[in-house]
């Protein structure tokens, strides 16, 4: 009811061209190609893609291998881990909404606390409006981001390390292995369920981000649209777009779906493969 017929629901307006809300007639894969070649959309499916692109990438390597690094240290000193799961994982609780309303009075150049504290320490020059450059809105929509999620990944490698036998870690001790060369030799190889877990999920989280964006830098994803992405082109084009717009918004929500869906299977099953070699 919320997945499948929402789905069909959306190919089926699609292969119509609308006036307004009026079905205006059948143009099959019509809206697919004005949504691919009309100028300015084109492009913009282009750059917002890109930017998807590169905040999975950035995910992957802030989110993720922080949040194994804490998993490791909890599972190595199990003191207070149960305080500092829970503390980690809070603003799960807490909507992407707020999280970005919360952060863009954080990071104002007006009055935000942290250009004043940079300002304080003597670091003037690092004082700046951090989502008012296009050079640095999205590497701080990644790291935002990062804050609120990174007890996820966190979780998931603490399960995980808990089901590493301890008798192999015994062993590679005996065979004079560092902590270090003990990880990545037993330790890791025994995670990758886990990480073609968490890959997975962040890939489909990367690519169906929308609100937190949305609060950190408007509908046209911040200065000179540094952090549009395809849940914000969507956006406008169904509710900003012309009078095709139902139709032009649900060829692109197909497109998202068929690439999002589509890569997750690839992802998957690339990774189960390399689970069993």
């Amino acid at each position: 009811m919320f997945v499948v017929v929402p789905l069909l629901t959306a190919f089926y307006y699609g292969l119509f061209r609308w006036e307004g809300t009026r079905q205006a007639g059948f143009v099959g894969i019509g809206n697919y190609r004005e949504i691919l070649t009309r100028y300015p959309l084109s492009d913009e499916i282009t750059a917002a893609l890109g930017h998807n692109v590169l905040f999975f990438v950035g995910t992957m390597a802030i989110q993720n291998t922080i949040g194994l690094g804490l998993a490791v240290l909890l599972h190595r000193n199990p003191w207070g881990k149960r305080l500092f799961q829970t503390l980690f994982s809070l603003p799960y609780l807490i909507s992407p909404l707020i999280v970005g309303y919360i952060w863009s009075l954080l990071l104002s150049p007006t009055f935000g606390p942290i250009n004043h504290v940079l300002r304080a320490v003597g670091l003037d020059s690092w004082a700046r409006p951090w989502l008012g450059e296009p050079d640095t809105a999205l590497p701080v929509l990644i790291l935002v981001n990062a804050w609120q999620w990174i007890g996820g990944p966190m979780l998931i490698f603490g399960a995980a390390l808990a089901g590493v036998p301890r008798e192999l870690e015994e062993a590679a001790a005996i065979d004079g292995a560092s902590a270090t060369r003990a990880f990545w030799s037993v330790r890791f190889p025994l995670l990758m369920p886990a990480v073609g877990v968490i890959t997975v999920l962040t890939f489909i989280g990367s690519f169906n981000i929308f609100d937190l964006v949305y609060a950190l830098g408007g509908s046209d994803g911040g200065p000179g649209g540094a952090m549009d992405v395809l849940g914000l082109l969507y956006y406008r084009t169904a509710f900003q777009g012309g009078s095709n717009a139902i139709g032009e918004s649900s060829a692109l929500a197909m497109l998202i779906f068929v690439l999002i869906f589509g890569i997750s299977v690839v992802l998957e099953r690339a990774l189960r493969r390399r689970e069993v070699t």
